[in-house]
């Protein structure tokens, strides 16, 4: 939690840096905590309680740039490592592009509160955060002779931040999580050994998912019984909501600055061109109150707005922050987005299998990679064959591979199943005709 007394600290620090060789300045302040009770076969196995505070500080002098923190936040010792940063930053080269955002862009206040902090996060007793991960295991013990390990946890936690730039800017923010989880393994045939989990997860303690945590993993991973490879060739390719973010999160890193800055994306040059199928539609949502990912600023301290980063398959949004806008003499947009959110269809994950003749639904993404340049990735998978609107066998060991502007302009269809737990808001998504290599 950042205090009154923090806040004074920071500003003091500001004004520290100004005075002694600074032309410009950023300060931010954060506290952050977090507890977590991790059970195996519903005994304690792991506890563990951390709690972190600390200061950044980027100077600006002489046309050169400089970013030092520390966790030492004791008045005279902020004065040397302030004045020590100062100098340490002299010596380094100049660099013209480095500077505060232009303060016209900086978020004023005025909005309501985003809700995003639970108080009760203070007051929960401890047993009963104990409680919740050894029902969650309650839920599988003994539920299967085939069960080999039962791993369950309850965690919860609070994040705050206090930023000041010289040029104007001032803005807190602060956030609270708690989660639930169950992990479950389970002897396979021969020497298999399937595992799963799931989770539950909310910025509030009263929204939290309490049950059906264990036997949700139970599920899944029983389902795996039986798993081998599908013959290679071009299936279907069903996403599920739990891995769908994987798949869009390479196409959102080809859109930052800094990779455009350094020709290492696959979508250069692209702006208000259709680039992916017409079904895409992302916006940027960040001012939904009590929802993951809202705020009102970036880290820049520039406002944050609804906007669309693909329209129809459009591209209309490149994540420019100050510095690599002015390396390539554009227009600053934002540093990156905010709370992601998909425009989904009127299907669920079920009603999406039910209209595959021939397919493979994806739910597990296990290592991989992918080319930021290209667009060409590759990841290893494990789920379920289709066959006529059903799943048959679980597969894994196969592989998936493709471009990325391939694979999205082969979109064909959008679930309406997006976890909302979640800053990205991504459903379960249908792709046709995609290269999966097996037998």
């Amino acid at each position: 939690m950042i205090t009154d007394n923090n806040k004074k600290l920071a500003q003091w620090a500001m004004d520290f840096a100004l005075k002694n060789g600074c032309q410009a300045a950023k300060v931010v302040l954060y506290a952050n905590s977090n507890t977590s009770f991790e059970l195996r076969d519903a005994k304690m196995d792991r506890l563990q309680q951390a709690s972190e505070s600390g200061m950044g500080i980027n100077v600006y002098v002489d046309g050169r740039y400089g970013n030092y923190s520390t966790n030492r936040l004791d008045k005279k010792e902020l004065e040397t490592f302030i004045k020590n940063g100062i100098e340490s930053t002299r010596y380094l080269a100049p660099d013209e592009f480095r500077v505060l955002a232009d303060p016209a862009r900086y978020y004023t206040g005025g909005k309501p509160d985003l809700q995003m902090f639970d108080d009760k996060i203070f007051g929960i007793n401890p047993d009963d955060k104990v409680a919740l991960a050894r029902a969650a295991a309650g839920e599988v013990m003994g539920k299967n002779d085939r069960i080999i390990s039962v791993e369950t946890s309850y965690s919860d936690g609070e994040n705050a931040s206090y930023r000041l730039m010289s040029n104007g800017f001032e803005g807190e923010s602060k956030s609270t999580w708690y989660s639930v989880s169950a992990s479950v393994a389970i002897k396979g045939e021969g020497e298999a050994r399937p595992s799963d989990y799931w989770y539950g997860s909310s910025l509030f303690y009263d929204k939290l998912p309490k049950t059906d945590i264990g036997s949700v993993a139970l599920e899944r991973v029983l389902r795996k019984l039986g798993q081998k490879k599908a013959k290679s060739g071009k299936y279907t390719m069903v996403v599920d909501p739990i891995n769908s973010g994987r798949m869009l999160s390479p196409v959102l890193s080809a859109l930052y600055g800094s990779s455009l800055q350094q020709k290492n994306s696959f979508l250069i040059d692209k702006l208000d061109q259709k680039v992916f199928s017409d079904k895409l539609t992302v916006m940027d949502d960040p001012h939904v109150i009590g929802a993951n990912g809202s705020r009102y600023f970036d880290n820049e301290g520039v406002a944050t707005e609804h906007r669309p980063i693909f329209e129809n398959g459009v591209l209309k949004t490149y994540f420019f922050d100050t510095y690599n806008a002015k390396k390539m003499g554009v227009a600053p947009t934002i540093s990156g987005p905010s709370r992601l959110v998909l425009t989904p269809g009127d299907k669920d994950l079920n009603g999406l299998i039910a209209d595959v003749a021939n397919g493979i639904l994806v739910t597990g993404l296990n290592g991989g990679n992918s080319n930021s340049n290209t667009g060409d990735f590759s990841y290893g998978i494990e789920g379920f064959l289709i066959e006529n609107g059903k799943l048959t066998q679980p597969v894994n060991e196969m592989n998936v591979t493709g471009n990325f502007l391939t694979l999205w302009n082969s979109l064909a269809a959008i679930g309406n199943d997006a976890r909302t737990d979640r800053s990205w808001l991504v459903p379960s998504l249908v792709f046709e005709g995609v290269d999966f290599s097996g037998l």
